[in-house]
């Protein structure tokens, strides 16, 4: 489920996102959430050792550059997404528990 928030961006930072979700063909939000996710889940997984992460940035990087926005790559795309989702999910509550010291 989405919810909907007010964002204030510094242009610098809302012109990028404007480009990088053109030439992906993607949302602004769905740039802005794919960055939050890649930055969380790697923070996370520095903070809490245990909390690994199965993203790597020159990979994901090496995906998304095969991307030109084309209908038929349109799936693929989305599985890389899930993935990033996925993962960032996973890293976040086992943050939460460790944090907590609750075992897995």
């Amino acid at each position: 489920m989405l919810k909907r928030y007010q964002v204030m961006l510094n242009d610098w930072l809302a012109d990028f996102i404007k480009e990088r979700s053109k030439e992906f063909d993607i949302s602004f939000s769905e740039c802005i959430r794919i960055g939050l996710c890649v930055y969380y889940s790697h923070i996370l997984s520095e903070q809490y050792p245990e909390c690994k992460v199965d993203l790597n940035c020159k990979q994901m990087a090496e995906n998304i550059k095969k991307y030109t926005g084309k209908p038929e790559q349109e799936e693929e795309m989305h599985k890389e997404l899930s993935r990033i989702y996925f993962e960032t999910r996973k890293a976040m509550e086992c943050a939460r528990k460790a944090k907590k010291n609750i075992p897995e």
